[in-house]
């Protein structure tokens, strides 16, 4: 249905093997008590795409939908402003929240959730960004009362420049990526996105078989495959989808170890743009993850116009695994290592809508504006 593009699989070595407990089952449960009370809290859709199952000879396609979570156009709210609430609740009694300055780095759609999650919760909030975030994802931002402050290099240069303003201002980092020593946010923050598998899982019915998740850092996929596992006995086959340009995990399993990637990083798919894995996701992945996936930004764009046309917003970044789920079902070699037939039920996730609604604009255009 799209391509043929270019793609690299990799089945992971050491899936099954035995690994920590990186995200305990009371974490989860906590995470989706306090999320669910929020006032404006609901489960977002899970759509079915039936024509897309249909073409690629598969049982069932269904995409969980986040571009509608809290009106901030993907699932990160989940975890960026539930780290926020955890964060101040952990205060001692008697603080007050305007006095705490909370920041992290981001590609967009984090620093924007924990942007409104410092608002709702009533404290400061400062965001620093990379060189190539766009313009648009920086406003959307500040819309939410947060300084956001630019600095050169890529995401995780901003990673260690935040890390670095914060410990000397004596702020708190509220970062979605972990490294050694700094692992109870981070936890907390992949134990809300598990409320996004949850609802997915309980609105799937059957159960899927197959579930195609982004990479990015690795939290989000680590939060799906936690949380596969918790419900499922056997989970459903794991494939992690990353950009070719950004494939940290996907080299990490090559090397069996947690390994950084070279270069710029310069991938459309901006919320992947992540040269380092998080410690902890990693940890999961590891064990858990049956397959790695690199696919090239030319496929996300192709995927952002297959669905397009198919009423569904869904934001660069978002398409990744359906991208992975496409070109892999089209390949006889990659359709027999993943075990994808007839009977496959395979489960997505549209992470972001129209996060930058310009970009949006020109890419899923098939005669965008010049410039």
């Amino acid at each position: 249905m799209i391509g043929p593009f270019p793609f690299t699989l990799f089945p992971n070595p050491a899936a099954g093997t035995p690994g920590p407990d990186v995200l305990p089952e009371a974490g989860a449960a906590r995470a989706r008590a306090v999320i669910a009370a929020w006032p404006d809290y609901a489960p977002t859709p899970l759509r079915d795409l039936a024509e897309i199952a249909a073409a690629t000879h598969v049982a069932r396609v269904a995409l969980k939908d986040e571009a509608g979570r809290f009106g901030l156009g993907s699932f990160k709210a989940l975890g960026g402003a539930y780290a926020v609430a955890e964060l101040l609740a952990a205060q001692p009694p008697g603080t007050d929240p305007a006095r705490l300055t909370v920041t992290c780095a981001t590609d967009g759609n984090h620093g924007r959730a924990v942007a409104w999650g410092a608002r709702r919760f009533g404290c400061r909030c400062v965001i620093f960004v990379h060189a190539t975030v766009s313009q648009g994802r920086v406003d959307a931002i500040a819309a939410h009362g947060a300084e956001v402050r630019r600095v050169p290099g890529t995401y995780d240069d901003a990673v260690r420049e935040a890390a670095r303003v914060a410990a000397a201002e004596g702020w708190h980092v509220v970062s979605d990526t972990s490294w050694e020593g700094y692992t109870d946010v981070p936890r907390a923050i992949m134990q809300g996105y598990r409320v996004m598998a949850a609802e997915a899982l309980e609105q799937f019915g059957p159960a899927p078989s197959h579930v195609f998740i982004q990479g990015g850092v690795g939290g989000v996929a680590a939060a799906v495959s936690a949380e596969l596992r918790a419900r499922l006995d056997p989970a459903p086959f794991l494939v992690v989808v990353e950009p070719d340009k950004a494939a940290c995990l996907l080299a990490s399993a090559e090397l069996g170890a947690p390994t950084a990637v070279p270069g710029d990083l310069d991938t459309l798919m901006a919320g992947l743009a992540c040269g380092e894995p998080s410690l902890l996701a990693w940890q999961e992945l590891a064990h858990h993850a049956d397959a790695f996936m690199a696919v090239p930004d030319e496929a996300a764009i192709a995927c952002m116009r297959l669905l397009a046309a198919r009423g569904i917003v869904a934001g660069e970044s978002g398409v990744a695994g359906l991208a992975g789920f496409l070109l892999a079902a089209a390949d006889p070699a990659a359709r027999a290592t993943l075990g994808l037939g007839p009977a496959s039920r395979v489960l997505l996730f549209s992470t972001e809508g129209a996060t930058d609604p310009a970009l949006y604009a020109r890419l899923v255009s098939p005669h965008p504006p010049p410039g």
